[in-house]
């Protein structure tokens, strides 16, 4: 029961983690204001949520900020490249549910619509942690965002009820949650997340020493990834520092 109370015991760690949720959340709020900045601070939030996530956090506002400057530049450029693309799907999902054609053409491009918004929330849920702890070409990280999404769809579907579950929650039963909000999301996907990335980081290594080409901190993607079975528990292969150039 002392053990309870203990600076690093669980009651005061979950405290801790729930504190640092609300102030990055609040970050995180704070450096989305502009808009355009949004894809560069949601970068920044998963740079430290990852590294929470092992217990290898630092100074969260130190490193909050070193992420969001590092990142400002690339993460506006490919958050303007989504803002562009959701607003054409917005558009037209506009124009198909009003249409409401009884015909083959219209099921089709209704069809095509449905799949379109769901690669596009997978990408929107995995390119933001990646940019996080890789460098690549904004192409090369739409399209690897894309692909662990569906190579991980286990892991996909429960980040989505993550979020789900929290914007029901703060809309119809407990507003002042949303002090929480995008900081306990990012934090409880990067559990799942930081394995992920754990994984692909060693293949990349791997495929490295057999010869194939890799430079350090960009991402690489092997044919033979593991399933998503395959990562639970793996968190301890690596102790100390994050893998790639965010470190």
């Amino acid at each position: 029961m002392n053990n309870l109370f203990q600076l690093d015991g669980p009651l005061m760690q979950f405290i801790n983690k729930a504190v640092y949720c609300a102030y990055l959340n609040i970050l995180w709020f704070i450096c989305c204001i502009p808009v355009v900045t949004i894809g560069a601070s949601t970068t920044a939030l998963f740079y430290v949520t990852l590294k929470m996530a092992k217990n290898e956090e630092g100074n969260v506002t130190r490193e909050f900020f070193h992420s969001f400057r590092e990142n400002l530049k690339h993460g506006t450029k490919v958050w303007l490249i989504l803002l562009c693309l959701g607003t054409i799907l917005g558009v037209d999902g506009y124009v198909l549910y009003h249409m409401r054609f009884e015909n083959i053409f219209w099921t089709l491009c209704t069809a095509f619509f449905f799949v379109a918004v769901i690669a596009y929330a997978i990408v929107l849920m995995y390119i933001f942690p990646l940019m996080a702890r890789f460098e690549n070409t904004t192409w090369a990280m739409l399209k690897n965002a894309l692909f662990l999404g569906i190579r991980f769809l286990f892991c996909t579907v429960i980040m989505a009820v993550i979020y789900f579950a929290m914007l029901l929650f703060i809309v119809r039963f407990f507003t002042p949650a949303i002090l929480f909000g995008e900081g306990l999301c990012a934090l409880l996907c990067s559990h799942f997340l930081s394995n992920i990335l754990l994984l692909c980081q060693e293949k990349s290594e791997e495929h490295a020493k057999a010869g194939q080409i890799y430079t350090q901190g960009h991402m690489y993607f092997p044919n033979d990834l593991p399933s998503a079975s395959d990562f639970s528990g793996s968190s301890n292969r690596k102790n100390g520092k994050s893998f790639g150039r965010r470190v």
